[in-house]
C-alpha cells in the first residue's frame, strides 16, 4: 500500500512543477478526494449506498470536489486544485489529469431509462480548467480538452479540443505530444487565454503549411521519376 501511494505521489509530481516534496502533495485536495472516493466506491459496490453518500458528502465539504460514489476511476488520477464534479457513470482511465472547475456531467437519456449518462476518459487524457465534458461520450487516449471548452461528442485519440462547442485544432498529436506538458499547451510556451482564437488559427495555419510542404515534396518526387 505504501509503494502504491509513493507511485501515485510521484505520478503527480511528474505532472505538476509546483511541489517540492511528496509530503507537500499529500496536502492536495485532489489527493484526498480520490482517497475518499476509493472508500465511497467500495461501499457503493457493496450496495451500502447511504454510507457511500455519507463519505462522498464529507469529501465534498472537505475538498470542494464532488465525485459520485458510482464513478469508476483508474490509477493515478490527478485533480489539480478543486471545484470539480464527476458524475455517477463516469469512467476515468489511468494517468488522467483534470484541472480546476471541470464537470464530467450527464445528459438525460431519451428513453428515460437509467444507464450510461456520463463521459469516459481514456488513459492519459487532460481536461483543462473550466471545461464541460457532457454525456456518454468517449475522450480518447492522450486527448486534450482546452480551458472552458464544451465537449458533447467523442474525441479522437491524441486530439486537442477547444471552443464552444469544442472542435479540434487540427494539430497532429505526434507533432507535439511526446510527453506530458502542464496545461496542455499545443504550440508555444506562451499561450494566453485572451488570445486563444489567434493561437488556434496560428496552429491550424502551421498544420496546413506542413501538409502543403509535404504535398509539394511528393509532387516534385513524382516529376523527378517521370
Amino acid at each position: 500500500m505504501l509503494r502504491a501511494l509513493t507511485i501515485y505521489l510521484d505520478s503527480i509530481r511528474a505532472r505538476d512543477p509546483a511541489p517540492r516534496s511528496r509530503a507537500e502533495i499529500l496536502l492536495y485536495p485532489g489527493v484526498w478526494a480520490v482517497g475518499y472516493h476509493r472508500v465511497a466506491h467500495a461501499l457503493f459496490r457493496r450496495r451500502a449506498f447511504f454510507l457511500a453518500r455519507l463519505v462522498n458528502h464529507w469529501s465534498r465539504w472537505l475538498t470542494a470536489i464532488d465525485i459520485h460514489p458510482g464513478a469508476t476511476i483508474g490509477r493515478n488520477l490527478f485533480i489539480d486544485h478543486g471545484f470539480t464534479v464527476i458524475g455517477e457513470t463516469a469512467e476515468i482511465g489511468d494517468d488522467v489529469t483534470i484541472y480546476q472547475c471541470v464537470t464530467l456531467g450527464g445528459t438525460s437519456p431519451d428513453n428515460g431509462v437509467r444507464g450510461k449518462r456520463h463521459p469516459t476518459l481514456l488513459a492519459g487524457a487532460i481536461v483543462g480548467s473550466g471545461a464541460q465534458v457532457l454525456g456518454p461520450i468517449t475522450v480518447g487516449s492522450r486527448a486534450r480538452i482546452g480551458a472552458n471548452a464544451v465537449v458533447t461528442r467523442d474525441v479522437p485519440e491524441g486530439a486537442t479540443m477547444v471552443g464552444i462547442p469544442a472542435r479540434s485544432t487540427l494539430i497532429e498529436a505526434e507533432n507535439y505530444q511526446r510527453g506530458f506538458m502542464p496545461y496542455g499547451t499545443p504550440c508555444t510556451e506562451m499561450f494566453d487565454p485572451s488570445t486563444q482564437k489567434i493561437e488556434i488559427l496560428r496552429c491550424e495555419l502551421e498544420a496546413m503549411r506542413k501538409r502543403l510542404d509535404a504535398a509539394l515534396a511528393e509532387q516534385e518526387e513524382r516529376r523527378d521519376r517521370a
